[in-house]
């Protein structure tokens, strides 16, 4: 293990640059990295085998912090409690954090099945989907433009750690979508086949629709098929990110 760097100025340029990573959702595409915050997170980088280029302490928790995280990365910074709580984008700031080299980018994969997120906005919802794909065997995330940046700090958080057993592609037109080589599956609230009676295709596309507006008609006119989810209950429509996990473990269990 490294002895570690202590850093008690709020100007240091590491400090500046991670407060932009922290509360800027865009920033990653600019340098390249993220900041992963909290044990869980940097657990979940390390389960997959990555290696952060820096892993920040504040001074109480470095003092016990254990070894796997100690030894995590070659670089090891040490910061006044008041300092990390400055770079957090909690209401509880986490004692540790990493920063890690994002991986370059790439195109889509054809052939795997996928998840096509169409303008979703909401970060929760895009992270909890992440999740639920991860968890359902769905090899990439494919972003359309219009969608809340994927690795945007909110996101980071509502993914849990999805993101690194994922393949995540941003910035896609519908026309890129030619690509993949696989059914589209489109959800829609009030047309198509019910979920629950549909012989799904594997693998597949599932395509999931902006909030408000649902999937767009260029890319309804391009589905293989429409699905709904029955709701006796009477609603007339899902959370979009409740609607992708029933879907997307309809296709795992129908494998």
């Amino acid at each position: 293990m490294n002895a570690p760097t202590t850093i008690t100025s709020r100007d240091n340029p590491l400090l500046k640059r991670l407060r932009v990573l922290a509360q800027d959702n865009a920033a990653y595409r600019k340098q390249g990295q993220v900041w992963l915050e909290g044990d869980h997170l940097c657990r979940a980088l390390l389960a997959r085998g990555h290696r952060p280029v820096t892993a920040v302490f504040s001074e109480t928790f470095w003092r016990q912090a254990p070894h796997d995280l100690r030894d995590a990365a070659d670089h090891i910074v040490t910061v006044p409690d008041a300092l990390m709580a400055g770079i957090s984008g909690l209401e509880s700031p986490a004692g540790v954090g990493f920063v890690w080299e994002l991986p370059k980018a790439t195109a889509l994969q054809s052939g795997a099945p996928a998840v096509v997120l169409d303008r979703l906005q909401d970060a929760g919802n895009v992270g909890s989907i992440l999740r639920s794909a991860a968890a359902m065997g769905f090899a990439q995330v494919l972003a359309l433009k219009g969608t809340a940046a994927l690795w945007s700090p909110k996101v980071l958080r509502a993914g849990m750690g999805a993101h690194f057993g994922l393949h995540l592609v941003e910035g896609l037109s519908v026309d890129d979508l030619a690509g993949l080589s696989v059914p589209l599956l489109v959800t829609s609230s009030h047309q198509g086949d019910f979920l629950h009676q549909a012989r799904l295709s594997w693998p597949c596309a599932w395509v999931l629709g902006h909030e408000g507006q649902g999937v767009s008609p260029a890319l309804e006119a391009l589905a293989t098929q429409k699905v709904r989810i029955a709701q006796p209950g009477g609603e007339e429509s899902l959370n979009v990110a409740a609607a992708a996990a029933i879907c997307l473990h309809a296709s795992a269990a129908g494998r």
